[in-house]
Formats: C-alpha cells, sequence, structure tokens
C-alpha cells in the first residue's frame, strides 16, 4: 500500500469507526506502529484533526469537522473528474449538474494557475459525438488507470504517446503515433492520432491501450482533424 492509500485508509476508517487504537489502524493498514504514528503526524500536518486519547478505552478519533487544508487530488485525477463531467454533460447524462459544477469550481480555484491552463488545454481537444448503429460494445473493456496520466503530457507537451494496442481481432502491436483529440462516442473513448507509420490518422478504443507511456525525447506539430457532422468540442466552463 503506498502511502497516501495508507493515509486515505487510516481517515476512511477514523470516520467509519469513531475512535480506533492504533493497534486496530495498525492491523487494518498492514503498517507497523512506528509508521502508523508518522502517517497521524502527516495527516495532521495536511489540517486533518486527529486527536488521541490515552488510557483503557482511548485512542485516536477524528473532529467531525475536521478539514484539510489543501486538496490532496493530483492533477490526473482533477483532469479526469471535470473530463468525466463535461462529458457527461455534453451527452445530457449529468443529474445534479449545478452541485457538480460547483464542486469542480472549489476544486479548481485550490490549483496553480498554470495548472489551470494546462486543464483549459486539454478539454481543447476533447469532442463527443453519437455512436453509429450497429457498433459491438459487448466486449469493452476498461481502461489502463495509467493512460490519463501518459495521454496529459503528451498532449500538452505534444510528445509521441507509445503504447500496445490490442485491435478487433485480438491482435496486438505497439504503436507511437501523435496524440490529436480524444473523441467520446458513449460509450466508447477514442484516442484520435497521427499515426507517422502509415502516414494517416487512425482511431484508437481506449479500451484497448496498454502500457502507455509519453515519449517526453520527442516533439510533432498539432494537425486539424476534421470531424463527421454531429461530432462537437465538449465545452468547459
Amino acid at each position: 500500500m503506498t502511502i497516501r492509500a495508507r493515509h486515505d485508509a487510516i481517515i476512511r476508517s477514523l470516520r467509519r469507526a469513531g475512535t480506533a487504537t492504533l493497534a486496530e489502524l495498525a492491523q487494518e493498514v498492514g503498517a507497523s506502529r512506528r509508521t502508523l504514528l508518522r502517517d497521524i503526524a502527516a495527516l495532521r500536518d495536511l489540517g486533518f484533526v486527529i486527536h488521541s486519547e490515552p488510557g483503557r478505552g482511548g485512542g485516536l478519533y477524528l473532529d467531525p469537522q475536521s478539514l484539510q487544508t489543501t486538496p490532496r487530488l493530483s492533477v490526473p485525477e482533477v483532469f479526469a473528474l471535470v473530463i468525466s463531467v463535461a462529458s457527461m454533460r455534453a451527452a445530457a447524462q449529468l443529474p445534479f449538474g449545478a452541485l457538480a459544477d460547483a464542486g469542480l469550481a472549489k476544486i479548481e480555484r485550490a490549483l496553480p494557475a498554470d495548472k489551470v491552463r494546462d486543464l483549459r488545454r486539454l478539454m481543447q481537444c476533447l469532442w463527443i459525438g453519437p455512436l453509429a448503429a450497429g457498433v459491438d460494445t459487448s466486449h469493452m473493456g476498461a481502461m489502463d488507470a495509467a493512460l490519463l496520466s501518459a495521454v496529459e503530457p503528451a498532449f500538452l507537451h505534444q510528445h509521441l504517446l507509445e503504447f500496445q494496442y490490442r485491435d478487433a481481432k485480438g491482435q496486438t502491436s505497439i504503436r507511437q503515433v501523435e496524440p490529436q483529440a480524444m473523441l467520446i462516442l458513449p460509450p466508447l473513448w477514442y484516442l484520435v492520432a497521427w499515426d507517422p507509420a502509415r502516414g494517416a490518422f487512425r482511431h484508437f478504443r481506449m479500451d484497448r491501450i496498454s502500457a502507455p507511456q509519453c515519449l517526453d525525447d520527442t516533439k510533432f506539430a498539432r494537425r486539424h482533424v476534421a470531424f463527421e457532422a454531429g461530432i462537437k468540442r465538449v465545452r468547459y466552463a
């Protein structure tokens, strides 16, 4: 378990149980007493108010009004939230949209100015449209969790993206492409990229991409992508 995952597990446990001893928390997160004490100190530094009561019946408990002083979301996590909300809105599938927008606005205000600019640039690459009739989605898989972290710098800094791709016949190949757009045809997501090896644009289903990595020693020029009628850019307020 990573440090961050362990911190999240400690907070969840304290919120759920109310009070827990060091021994109980250590067993739950799989850490030593010494490691757990360091974690508690680090969480307090982040703004969580964690009280400790000695003696029989005592333990650790989280102040119910405790708020961390800074968001702990990584930039790719913020990008994932914004992209998900914006794409659902564009597809007219976003209940409680005003509340979602208000929450995202609070998160965005906590981001550094350069990351806000990156976020808005990344959103310029996001498009949505209807899925053509007859497209088989029965074998749709989950997207690689590492994909957004690799795609983000590739889009923003115009670096080549390398990944393993499994086509509709199950054959795999290693591809190096110039990412130009992300296209959402619900429920499918596609990476639209220029493939230098084939000299043409290609649409790669993102659930068929694995082991993605941004090749930061490369650089490519942005190309114009001509989408069909009915495809529109996802708007971000």
